[in-house]
């Protein structure tokens, strides 16, 4: 399959290029989302896309969609032809890596569940024995298992990184009761897809989810539960007391890591090594979690 880089819709408004997805209107009530090979670290964007990595996003998100389906959500179709037939002739960008969603209103609030101490919440942990102010046992370990899973909501930044909040100021943004829903409703999906992981050898660390409101019906949208929302750990290498392999782009973090860059734009022409081993885990990913082959 060829390498999408940007999608090119002539016709379609294009409403935003994301990090990895393109978003266009069809009408009052619906967007076309298309993801990408687009791949980013540290909130650039970098100059070496993935092959099949929009492919490979969007069809995580389906399986989970489909295993989620008592949760209401944002999909209509990932099938080309139940597009809008003005969409068709664009089969050859939209096979496999796009989705024709419910336009909603989207909740400014990013809803973060995490089982395990882990990336910014380490970081407050080892700063202060919290995450997001919810106090937590003293001595653990990085990467260690938390005593029960906890939501940790997060401000939508439009560029850098995203902010941990609290719940109460969570709560103050958008009302105590949307919150406590968002709270139960995160817990509740991290719960049912960590149990289904687990029986994949797989350890769902964290995951973060987007919820929106169609037709005054509380949705969830956007990718779901994709290695570029979550961290996923394979269970047989795990030992709390470090950072874990992740089927993730660990291999361009790394690769960046050793280079000297300042992590400004433009994000640099990645080896291709690197770029064929990420395109590989994301793969695995969708294997290992599906059983089936991309």
């Amino acid at each position: 399959m060829p390498l999408v880089l940007e999608s090119n819709l002539p016709g379609l408004e294009l409403i935003r290029r994301g990090k990895v997805r393109d978003v266009y209107s069809i009408d009052a009530d619906r967007l076309l989302i298309v993801a990408t090979d687009r791949i980013s670290a540290f909130d650039v964007i970098l100059g070496s896309g993935i092959p099949d990595k929009g492919r490979v996003l969007t069809q995580i998100s389906l399986f989970w969609f489909n295993f989620l389906s008592d949760i209401p959500n944002h999909l209509i179709s990932a099938n080309v032809d139940e597009y809008p037939a003005e969409l068709h002739q664009y089969r050859d960008q939209l096979e496999g890596r796009s989705m024709l969603v419910r336009r909603a209103k989207m909740i400014d609030i990013e809803c973060v569940a995490r089982g395990y101490l882990s990336g910014s919440g380490w970081k407050e942990y080892v700063a202060n024995s919290t995450i997001c102010g919810i106090p937590l046992p003293a001595g653990l370990k990085e990467s260690d298992r938390l005593p029960g899973p906890i939501f940790t909501p997060a401000t939508k930044a439009q560029s850098g990184h995203d902010e941990n909040i609290s719940f109460e100021e969570a709560a103050k943004s958008i009302g105590v009761k949307l919150t406590s829903e968002l709270r139960d409703l995160t817990l509740k999906i991290y719960g049912k897809a960590a149990a289904y992981a687990e029986t994949r050898g797989i350890i769902l660390a964290d995951t973060k989810f987007e919820f929106g409101f169609v037709n005054n019906q509380l949705v969830l949208g956007d990718e779901v539960l994709t290695p570029d929302s979550s961290r996923f750990w394979p269970r047989a290498s795990y030992k709390p007391g470090g950072a874990q392999p992740s089927y993730d782009k660990q291999f361009v973090r790394d690769y960046l890591e050793s280079i000297t860059w300042n992590k400004q734009p433009p994000g640099p022409v990645l080896p291709n090594e690197v770029v064929e081993q990420t395109g590989n885990k994301y793969k695995e990913a969708y294997r290992v979690l599906t059983g089936k082959s991309l």
